[in-house]
């Protein structure tokens, strides 16, 4: 993708590929030299390097529906080259090429000018820079985990409770009942 394309497009909501696990609709908020910056609803920001988009779509018949706040200017990165976005995101939780067969999710250990080394899982990935298709800070599956194991936790505990306080009451009633059927 040509840069001064690109740039002509910034603050516009486009469609990043027709299709496929890589397809994304964003606001495009920066273009680099050989990549840009797309604000998505789902992924947040996604860093796409230009050499491996095959198309970008504006204003589409189906109406790209984008709702998402503009973020303020400093909360994301604008160096001018796709390698220096990456080295920024060394020792973080990171999502690279989001989508297919070969997304990997872990923590950036190491960039150079040839590849990048990811600790995902168990193992130890070096991916070559020239495959890395887009990449963005990542929230560890881990974390997700535990968090919706939380919100579960808290769902059976208010159960747990309100089945408490319905027992506690029928118990409650009951004790009423049986006081009544003595003197009687």
């Amino acid at each position: 993708m040509n840069r001064n394309l690109l740039i002509s497009l910034v603050d516009k909501v486009v469609r990043v590929d027709r299709g496929g696990p890589e397809s994304r609709i964003g606001k495009l908020l920066h273009a680099g030299d050989d990549h840009f910056v797309l604000l998505t609803e789902k992924d947040g920001m996604v860093y796409y390097k230009t050499q491996h988009i095959k198309s970008i779509t504006v204003n589409s018949r189906d109406g790209m529906e984008f709702n998402v706040e503009d973020p303020e200017d400093d909360s994301y990165l604008l160096p001018n080259n796709f390698k220096t976005v990456v080295s920024n995101f060394l020792h973080h939780w990171v999502k690279v090429n989001r989508g297919g067969p070969e997304m990997l999710e872990g923590i950036m250990e190491e960039v150079t000018d040839d590849y990048i080394t990811v600790f995902a899982k168990d193992e130890i990935v070096r991916l070559a820079m020239y495959h890395v298709r887009n990449i963005s800070l990542g929230t560890s599956k881990k974390a997700e985990e535990e968090k919706s194991e939380g919100n579960k936790d808290n769902a059976n505990n208010d159960t747990m409770n309100n089945n408490n306080t319905v027992n506690n009451n029928n118990t409650a009633n009951n004790k009423g009942r049986n006081a009544r059927n003595r003197k009687r």
